[in-house]
């Protein structure tokens, strides 16, 4: 498979306008692909964003011509009725045609609680309205009238008008084996984060993950291996290693922030955390040989869309030095 190197926007650290240029900037620059988070609040609450991803996307798309876009991840279960999102993206689609990717996942409490005052539910419950959503917008995209009756979603004789003109791929972001044989079975990308221990990675997700394409009966290069790379680079190491601090959120496991629902929380977690700790999901680094030899085991273990997300506050300084430095670096080592 082609290797694929793309651009984290992050919509929790900036405004929808300065995103909107770095998203340009990455077309510019020789990124291949644009993934937006899509938040209903951020991970900080002070300087925090949250734009509407699919709008955004509608802008980005007016203003580039050949970068993909997608989402990583959207959840179409709690605040987005699944028909939603089949309509936003039928529109996306149909707008853009062979350049959208829809990404989506089972959820977190930070963006769905408070849009909806729900109580956040345990997993068997947001994994069961996961597979239902993903199976009503397929069907959606494909059939004229469709009367659902689901566990959790129900349509009546529901019609997309403006569908895609190609099919959307669905890549479905997976923290453990459960999920990652799901998207084995039903996804056409698989989603996950760097930073995490190797042996997460070897024995956990990409076992089951191809495990479930084998259940599919599938053929293993039909799921793209999708991995967002947390990298902080800059001619300045010190300053790359300083910038981790505003996304010290991540460093926290996922039993300490799962049922955050508070960015105010989240952020006073976060700054309680150690620099060292902050850093430690990142690839912080002023070599570009260093972060391609740090980069060399995920690619080695499958991974062939690399979306690399910057912490740092100049988005296009960057991205200008990523592509001069990096990405010319990880084509001949890899492509």
């Amino acid at each position: 498979m082609v290797l694929r190197l793309g651009y984290k926007a992050s919509a929790e650290q900036f405004g929808p306008g300065d995103l909107l240029r770095f998203g340009c900037a990455a077309e510019r620059e020789g990124f291949d692909s644009v993934f937006v988070s899509d938040h209903f609040q951020p991970w900080r609450h002070t300087g925090g964003h949250a734009p509407f991803s699919p709008v955004w996307l509608g802008a980005l798309g007016a203003r580039t011509s050949r970068v993909l876009m997608g989402t990583s991840v959207l959840t179409p279960t709690f605040r987005y009725h699944p028909s939603i999102v089949a309509q936003a993206f039928g529109t996306l689609g149909s707008l853009y045609p062979g350049r959208l990717i829809l990404g989506i996942g089972n959820g977190e409490a930070l963006n769905d609680v408070p849009a909806t005052g729900m109580e956040w539910p345990p997993f068997k419950e947001r994994f069961g309205r996961l597979r239902e959503a993903l199976t009503l917008i397929r069907k959606l995209w494909s059939e004229e009238r469709v009367s659902f009756a689901g566990e959790f979603y129900r349509t009546e004789n529901a019609t997309i008008y403006d569908r895609p003109v190609e099919p959307i791929p669905i890549y479905i972001s997976a923290g453990g084996a459960q999920m990652a044989k799901f998207v084995g079975r039903t996804g056409d990308g698989f989603i996950c984060t760097s930073g995490k221990a190797w042996s997460f990675y070897r024995e956990e997700l990409l076992p089951n993950l191809a495990d479930g394409i084998t259940a599919g009966n599938r053929a293993q290069e039909s799921v793209e291996r999708m991995i967002e790379m947390k990298v902080s680079y800059d001619t300045d190491r010190n300053r790359a290693r300083e910038e981790t601090r505003h996304w010290a959120a991540l460093a926290l496991t996922a039993e300490e922030k799962l049922a955050v629902d508070d960015p105010r929380e989240m952020e006073r977690l976060a700054d309680a955390l150690p620099v060292e700790r902050a850093a430690s999901r990142w690839i912080v680094s002023s070599d570009p040989e260093e972060q391609v030899e740090a980069i060399r085991p995920y690619v080695e273990m499958g991974f062939r869309h690399l979306v690399f997300h910057a912490p740092g506050p100049d988005q296009e300084r960057f991205l200008a030095l990523y592509a001069r430095d990096v990405l010319p670096r990880l084509r001949r080592a890899f492509g």
